[in-house]
C-alpha cells in the first residue's frame, strides 16, 4: 500500500514537471518570435517609404532600364551642345553660337544685286572638301584646288533643286565682305575650314537681313 501511494506520486510530480517545462519553453519561444519580429520592422518602414517615393511603374521602367536616365541626359546634353549658325548680312558676317554663347565669327561676302542671299532657317544639307564649281551663267566648270572658286570647303545649306546656295572658300581674299557673289556666302579658306569643322549635316542656320 505505501509503495503504491509512493509510486503514485513520483507520477504526479514527473507530470508537474513536465508541464512546468512545457509552459517554459512555450514562454522562451513566443519571446523570440516577438524580438524577431521587432527586429525587422525599421527595414520594413525603409522598404515601404522608399516605395512610396516611386511607383510600381517606375520601380519596373528602372528595372527593366537601369541606364536610361542617363542615356537621357546624355542625349539632351548632346543637343544643346550642337552649334547653331547665325548669318547677319547686314554687316556681313557669320555667327557660330552654342546655346547662346558665340564661339567664333567670320567675315563673309554675300550676294551681289538681282543675286541677293535668301532669308529663313535652314539646314547644312551637304558638305564636301575640295569642291568643284559650274558657273550659274556660263556652264563653264571649274576643278577643285586652292584656285577654285569654291575655296576648300563647301557647305551648302539652300536649293531650289537647280541652284545651290551655301558657305564656300574663295582665293580671292578681297572680295571678302563685299556684296560679290551669286547668293553664296564666300570665306577666306582659312574660314571656311574652321567653320566646317565646327558643323555637321543638320546643323541649323539662320539667315537675317
Amino acid at each position: 500500500m505505501v509503495r503504491s501511494e509512493f509510486i503514485a506520486r513520483i507520477v504526479m510530480w514527473l507530470c508537474f514537471a513536465t508541464a512546468a517545462l512545457s509552459l517554459a519553453v512555450h514562454w522562451r519561444l513566443n519571446n523570440s518570435m516577438k524580438a524577431d519580429a521587432h527586429s525587422q520592422a525599421p527595414m520594413g518602414n525603409k522598404t515601404q517609404i522608399s516605395s512610396s517615393q516611386v511607383t510600381p511603374q517606375q520601380q519596373f521602367f528602372r528595372s527593366q532600364n537601369p541606364q536610361t536616365t542617363g542615356k537621357q541626359n546624355s542625349s539632351q546634353r548632346v543637343e544643346t551642345d550642337q552649334p547653331r549658325i547665325i548669318v547677319d548680312l547686314s554687316d556681313r558676317r557669320v555667327y557660330v553660337y552654342r546655346q547662346s554663347t558665340v564661339v567664333a565669327s567670320y567675315p563673309i561676302g554675300v550676294g551681289k544685286k538681282g543675286w541677293e542671299t535668301p532669308t529663313g532657317s535652314f539646314k547644312v544639307m551637304h558638305m564636301q572638301h575640295n569642291p568643284a564649281w559650274r558657273h550659274p551663267i556660263t556652264g563653264q566648270v571649274f576643278p577643285a584646288g586652292a584656285n577654285s572658286p569654291l575655296g576648300l570647303r563647301w557647305i551648302g545649306f539652300w536649293t531650289d533643286g537647280h541652284s545651290h546656295i551655301g558657305f564656300h572658300g574663295t582665293p580671292n581674299d578681297e572680295v571678302v565682305g563685299n556684296p560679290v557673289s551669286h547668293g553664296c556666302l564666300r570665306m577666306r579658306n582659312p574660314d571656311v575650314v574652321s567653320l566646317y569643322n565646327q558643323v555637321r549635316l543638320g546643323t541649323q542656320v539662320e539667315v537675317q537681313q
